[in-house]
């Protein structure tokens, strides 16, 4: 450090001399008398440089020794230091080797211990294992033998079932595949929805609508016409499957032309079916001027209502409605509401003749009790002057009391008087009952004739009356 220190001060001592020489070599013109002085200066500054190279060589030097010196004290407390940390590593490798092979000892122990407990745990482990996998896989193998077998037995239930059902749909099969037998079917479906939606004096089956006619449409029913007479709406079921089985067959292999004649032939059918209906069953005015096509199969009747044209057909120039089980329910339930709606109304006149009945019988009764009420006053009236009469009588009576008899005749003459009191009751409640006789017969429709009404009761005018 202080080598280089000196160095920096040589140099720095060079570098100024230097400038300082330059300095005055161009201050002072070349070829003056000066020129004497100037190289004295020359000289000067090479003699200071001179003097400074032997001062910095000996300064290095000087620094060199004494940093060899202190080189030399470094790497002997160096090597003594490490002398030093050697023995300590040495005495640290030897206790950690002791340590090392006590620790690989205890820990040998110790993992030859935890290996034994292991072994041990695991073998108990193992057999209680063994014993509940044993348990639970014989309890679920029997289980699943159980359930198996139970599901082998339902299979065989139900193979049995689609047996007696592949039974059931051959004869089925044979059943629709007769034309007479068919269209039972039909008629059976149209029946059940008949006996569904209406009462059983609204609609006939196998009815002759036509006059000297064997045909006979298989249901009408009865709607109400003009003077009681009944007006039958035709319902006749075609089933025609055959056609229907070949469109549906032709529309798996989903050939064009194939389907297109099928639908022709299908549609030429319905339309045989409805001039049939028409020719056989409309007879204006004992049915009405349209007819219903019961097509028992739903598809059937969705493929039919799909060709608008020929909807429009069998409603224009056939006059037939083609209905299916859904559309039939519907039609019914209509029909049925407007049978509710013209009872409704043939029955209300009835009600409004009963109650007209009923208020002029209403009327007769409040007369008959006002004219009660007024002889039930004149009576009351009569009563109440008979009694002040016979309290004068009394009076009289006692003020003569002292005559021989006379108490004898006075109590006779009280006696007819609580006798005809007593009667006047009678007839009062008389009245009142007859009243309410009347009043029920009148609510209960019944007209009565009324003859003692007429009849004037005197009772009052037969009582005594004292002068």
């Amino acid at each position: 450090m202080s080598i280089i220190i000196l160095g920096s001060i040589f140099a720095g001592a060079w570098l100024i001399s230097t400038i300082v020489f330059v300095v005055l070599y161009k201050k002072k013109p070349t070829g003056t008398a000066d020129d004497g002085s100037l190289k004295q200066i020359v000289q000067n500054v090479k003699d200071n440089n001179t003097n400074l190279q032997n001062v910095f060589i000996q300064t290095i030097r000087a620094s060199e020794l004494t940093t060899q010196n202190t080189i030399n004290n470094l790497s002997l407390v160096q090597k003594q230091e490490f002398e030093a940390i050697s023995k300590r590593v040495n005495d640290l490798t030897f206790r950690n080797e002791d340590r090392i092979e006590k620790l690989t000892l205890q820990v040998n122990q110790t993992l030859t211990n935890m290996r034994e407990e292991n072994e041990k745990a695991l073998e108990k482990m193992r057999q209680t294992v063994d014993e509940k996998l044993n348990t639970s896989l014989s309890q679920r193998l029997n289980d699943s033998f159980s359930k198996i077998q139970q599901s082998l037995e339902s299979v065989n239930l139900g193979l049995g079932e689609m047996k007696s059902l592949a039974v059931g749909v051959g004869d089925l099969k044979k059943v629709l595949s007769n034309v007479k037998t068919r269209g039972n079917w039909g008629e059976v479906a149209l029946s059940t929805l008949l006996e569904q939606v209406l009462a059983p004096n609204q609609y006939k089956s196998q009815v002759q609508v036509t006059p000297n006619s064997k045909e006979r449409v298989d249901f009408v029913v009865s709607m109400p016409g003009k003077d009681g007479h009944d007006v039958y709406l035709p319902i006749d079921s075609k089933f025609p499957l055959e056609d229907y089985n070949k469109l549906v067959e032709a529309s798996d292999t989903i050939d064009k032309d194939l389907i297109e004649k099928c639908q022709k032939n299908l549609y030429k059918r319905i339309k045989e079916e409805a001039k049939s209906i028409k020719e056989k069953y409309i007879n204006v005015p004992e049915t009405t001027d349209f007819a219903v096509m019961f097509l028992p199969i739903e598809g059937l009747y969705a493929e039919v209502v799909r060709n608008v044209e020929l909807l429009d057909t069998l409603q224009n120039q056939f006059k037939v409605v083609v209905c299916g089980p859904t559309t039939l329910t519907a039609l019914l339930n209509s029909l049925q509401l407007g049978f509710k709606t013209l009872y409704i109304q043939k029955r209300s006149s009835e009600i409004w003749q009963f109650l007209s009945t009923l208020k002029q019988e209403f009327e007769k009764y409040v007369a008959l009790l006002e004219k009660s009420q007024g002889k039930l006053a004149d009576a009351s009236t009569n009563l109440e002057q008979a009694t002040k009469s016979s309290q004068k009588i009394a009076k009289k009576l006692d003020d003569v009391g002292d005559l021989v008899g006379l108490d004898y005749e006075t109590s006779e003459v009280q006696q007819k008087i609580d006798i005809s009191s007593s009667e006047i009751d009678v007839k009062q409640k008389t009245k009142k009952s007859t009243a309410l006789e009347n009043l029920n017969k009148a609510l209960n429709g019944k007209v009565v004739d009324k003859t003692d009404d007429d009849k004037d009761d005197n009772s009052g005018d037969n009582l005594p009356v004292a002068e």
